[in-house]
């Protein structure tokens, strides 16, 4: 990536590169798209192929809709890179931070969404996206009266879902939650039903149901990670019962929250203490 931003745009200046990251790599989070963004946007403003968009006395800037658009190209070249022939979904959600709809190749950014708290939990079990793929290709040409109406019924949730969401970006209000359990339920009905599952998922949906939470699992299945949404009420016994349950089986968790901002430029100032701790070291 940096030899052909050099060709491109000129000679990227000799430049040393720290990372520091917080997601786990290789558990189906997306991790090398964020590393690829995050990569391309400092490559290319290192050679001023897009603006500093930083004003003074600011502690955090986006770039312009056109430069996100070059940042994305370049970080989905380096995904292709890491992956061979990847969807583009990490890298533009990297890019452009919210939500996505993505449907048959094309992907379309969600305008209103609202900022979700969810617990995300690694299950620390390896899969392999390739062979989960093949296998969900199978039982469709095997049993295609049977697949593909809950082929249907997985996209009428991301639909349903989509909608839901909109209306709470605008009134967001307690009773749109119980939808999205409901939602998140029936998905991760579907998912094992297509082949997606595994036992370490069946048991995180257990252990966080033991504690009023619904869960389901994110990225490829067959193990890696599974999402837990958090209502607004969610008390914080609550979520550490559950953290310390989950963690009991073996698991790695994290909160966090859906709908973030995307790629983003920061100054000194408004970065971590161990961020900058990590800095001063290097």
């Amino acid at each position: 990536m940096c030899l052909a931003i050099s060709a491109k745009y000129g000679d990227v200046p000799s430049v040393d590169i720290l990372v520091w990251s917080e997601l786990p790599t290789g558990a189906g989070l997306g991790s090398s798209a964020a590393y690829a963004v995050c990569l391309a946007a400092a490559l290319l403003s290192a050679c001023r192929a897009i603006s500093c968009p930083l004003k003074e006395g600011e502690s955090t800037a986006r770039w312009t809709e056109e430069e996100l658009t070059l940042i994305n190209s370049w970080a989905f070249q380096g995904e292709r890179v890491i992956h061979g022939n990847p969807s583009g979904v990490d890298n533009a959600v990297g890019t452009w931070g919210g939500a996505l709809r993505y449907q048959s190749g094309k992907i379309t950014p969600l305008k209103r969404v609202p900022m979700l708290r969810i617990l995300l939990t690694n299950t620390k079990v390896p899969r392999s996206t390739k062979v989960l793929v093949a296998g969900v290709k199978e039982k469709i040409l095997k049993f295609p009266a049977i697949m593909n109406p809950v082929l249907d019924s997985i996209d009428a949730i991301s639909q349903e879902c989509q909608s839901v969401l909109e209306v709470m970006s605008a009134n967001s209000s307690p009773e749109h939650y119980p939808v999205l359990e409901e939602l998140f339920d029936i998905n991760q009905h579907h998912l094992n039903v297509i082949g997606v599952g595994h036992p370490s998922l069946d048991r995180l949906c257990r252990v966080t149901a033991s504690h009023g939470l619904h869960s389901k699992l994110t990225g490829a299945g067959g193990g890696g990670c599974g999402i837990t949404l958090l209502r607004p009420d969610t008390s914080a016994l609550a979520m550490e019962a559950a953290k310390r349950d989950l963690c009991a089986c073996g698991f790695e968790c994290w909160e966090t929250s859906i709908g973030a901002p995307g790629v983003t430029l920061h100054s000194s100032s408004s970065l971590k203490a161990e961020v900058l701790h990590v800095f001063a070291e290097s």
